[in-house]
């Protein structure tokens, strides 16, 4: 018996082998997360580059908020990494056994993959700005206010549990891997990454026409009244140029970048949690229960009436003839 056949049969009688094949399903979706593993020093390497270039001006660069950027996203990979396999995959597993077709994966539907999850990709994302339970999560990744490659870690540990991934499902329904489906997703993310920055100006004008670019995204990040809310796309701007999102940079109006109601605090946990906290405030205020559940999904500015006083519903349903004079 050779030396690799002796720790073969250490592992297999540990169970440890046995309890890998068991759970090893569960995380199947998290493939994707093996591309932001790899990705990861790239992503370094290049923030470090850019830090060189403007860290001597501080409304491009703060080394402090870089550090905690960088530790949002590492909260966001770890539940990411934890939960997604618990969470979402059951879900993705039923839908795709449930198929409508059958796709064979080749050049074809690779690419039909990819312009799906960008498709889906375009309406999650405008949902996170337009519906404020999905904002809740997506604020923090906005609430900076600078624009470098340090803001594209800066996401949201709670992502997972807010449900933006049932975006992608129809594509399992219809016969898309959603292994391939994952796998996609963070390769979009890997290419979002490059878009955070002011160190690019505009790209040649075809690219530009088809491809989110970081003129386009800097609009995004914007919270100009010309701005905001605008430039969805994730890979494509297509999407925004389709249906009527998209707004071309301004050199004649300089971004200014973060949200219109800054986060309380820096602190890690307020950044998650201010706008669900806000959000659950908002939901308690008395009303009816239809009423007070329309905040979910209404935009994030929107603010429910305060119901009338008991006084003026009293005078509203007396007749004029009997109100004293």
């Amino acid at each position: 018996m050779s030396l690799t056949d002796m720790m073969l049969a250490v592992l297999e009688e540990s169970g440890l082998l046995a309890l890998w094949q068991a759970i090893s399903p569960w995380l199947a979706l998290d493939e994707r997360q093996l591309i932001f593993v790899v990705a990861t020093p790239v992503f370094l390497a290049v923030a470090v580059f850019e830090y060189l270039k403007i860290r001597h001006n501080p409304n491009l660069m703060d080394t402090r908020e870089a550090i905690r950027n960088f530790t949002l996203g590492a909260g966001y990979q770890v539940t990411e990494l934890l939960f997604a396999g618990i969470i979402a995959f059951p879900v993705y597993a039923l839908c795709y056994h449930y198929r409508l077709f059958e796709l064979e994966l080749n050049w074809l539907t690779g690419l039909l993959t990819f312009l799906g999850v960008d498709f889906c990709f375009y309406w999650m994302h405008r949902a996170s700005h337009r519906m404020r339970w999905f904002w809740a999560a997506h604020v923090v990744h906005h609430s900076s206010e600078r624009m470098n490659f340090s803001t594209a870690m800066r996401q949201n540990a709670t992502n997972v549990f807010n449900g933006g991934w049932a975006f992608y499902l129809p594509l399992a329904l219809l016969g898309f891997n959603p292994v391939w489906i994952g796998i996609t997703y963070a390769l979009s993310l890997v290419y979002q990454f490059f878009v955070h920055t002011t160190l690019v100006g505009q790209l040649p004008g075809w690219i530009e026409q088809v491809f989110n670019t970081p003129s386009h995204h800097r609009v995004h990040h914007g919270r100009n009244p010309d701005y905001i809310d605008r430039n969805y796309g994730g890979t494509l701007i297509i999407w925004d140029r389709l249906f009527d999102s998209f707004t071309e940079e301004d050199a004649k109006v300089p971004v200014d970048y973060g949200i219109t109601r800054p986060a309380p605090s820096q602190n890690l946990f307020v950044l998650w949690t201010h706008e669900y906290v806000d959000l659950f405030r908002d939901m308690a205020r008395p009303g009816g229960l239809m009423s007070r559940l329309s905040h979910l999904w209404k935009p994030p500015e929107w603010e429910r009436p305060a119901p009338p006083a008991p006084g003026a519903l009293h005078a509203r349903a007396t007749p004029k003839s009997e109100r004293p004079e």
